[in-house]
């Protein structure tokens, strides 16, 4: 079996791809109001993405997600869903799944179901519906429940992501557990991360990500004084650590850029919509795939290339929070795709 390996011996098996930058959700730590969106012109096709993630497979990678921005807004999402499914039937891919905000999840949950995949990511933040809608900016919190009920519905399994923000849903997060356990879900949580700065109408930066950051070694304190935690040693193939609650038997995830950086196991590579390819979330270190795939019928080109990446990736991220730290990279969240 072919095996892609970094400079520092780590297996890189893992593709995230961005397959739109467009989102319908304009939350507050990922993207300003009035976002700039690539032209259509300069996106790849899907029948290029597909191409692309063919030549990972076929280089080792095991698993796929899919992401965006909301990968489900973009246009005939579902037929590369249902091409990429080819590589599970053959057996060359155990995973393929996506990370979603579930607002499109009742419209799609039956037909991802049926190409093959078996669980997802939906970012969930609150349960309240007008704080939903603070940090969400143009969402409908009833809109992404009736989105996890037809995954249910669809057989898939969920898992919620929720950012953990300082002084705005830092007074749910013993509730979001406790909810999550009544729906069958497992829960991660995440740290703000210092990604793409997100102005106001004067052009200042108006994150907040200072103000928001919680460690979370604190929250796992704080939690532990409710529920039993113990650390496993499950790994999914993301940077998460996992502890089981001894009331509820519920996975959850903590993923801890700096609080706990998370590097030392990373596996995944991200490509983006536009065809760059970043070995690391929180550096500029890229490939240009798409100037290769474009430029050449075979496919020896683009392994060649994808091969000279790897041996850049780096050791980790430069991920940095505080007044006078700037953002890791210029790059929003929503490019690069999580």
């Amino acid at each position: 079996m072919y095996l892609m390996q970094d400079p520092f011996g780590r297996t890189v098996d893992y593709l995230r791809v961005s397959v739109t930058d467009r989102c319908d959700f304009r939350c507050v730590y990922c993207m300003s109001e009035d976002m700039t969106f690539l032209p259509k012109k300069d996106l790849l096709t899907l029948e290029e993405m597909d191409r692309l993630c063919t030549v990972f497979v076929n280089k080792g990678v095991r698993k796929l997600r899919l992401t965006g921005g909301e990968p489900l807004v973009r246009k005939n999402v579902m037929w590369l869903f249902e091409r990429l499914g080819r590589h599970l039937d053959s057996g060359a891919l155990d995973e393929l799944t996506l990370t979603t905000n579930g607002s499109q999840l009742s419209r799609f949950a039956d037909d991802l179901a049926r190409a093959g995949v078996r669980r997802v990511n939906v970012s969930l933040d609150t349960l309240k519906p007008e704080l939903f809608a603070d940090i969400t900016r143009w969402g409908r919190l009833t809109q992404v429940m009736e989105g996890l009920k037809a995954a249910k519905e669809a057989g898939l399994k969920v898992k919620i992501n929720t950012v953990a923000l300082k002084g705005v849903n830092d007074d749910e997060l013993e509730t979001l557990v406790a909810w999550c356990a009544d729906e069958g879900f497992d829960l991660t949580f995440i740290e703000v991360m210092p990604m793409g700065a997100i102005m106001d109408d004067t052009g200042a930066d108006d994150s907040g990500r200072e103000g928001q950051f919680m460690s979370l070694e604190d929250v796992r304190l704080r939690l532990s004084q409710r529920w039993t935690l113990a650390e496993t040693s499950y790994r999914s193939a993301g940077p998460a650590r996992y502890f089981m609650v001894g009331e509820t038997g519920q996975r959850l995830g903590f993923i801890t850029p700096l609080s706990h950086n998370f590097c030392e196991l990373c596996n995944r590579v991200r490509l983006t919509c536009t065809g760059m390819l970043y070995m690391c979330l929180g550096q500029d270190d890229s490939m240009d795939l798409r100037a290769v795939l474009r430029g050449s019928e075979s496919d020896a080109k683009l392994s060649s290339a994808i091969d000279q990446a790897i041996l850049k990736k780096p050791k980790g991220h430069d991920f940095l929070i505080g007044r006078d730290a700037d953002a890791a990279v210029a790059r929003h969240m929503s490019v690069t795709g999580g």
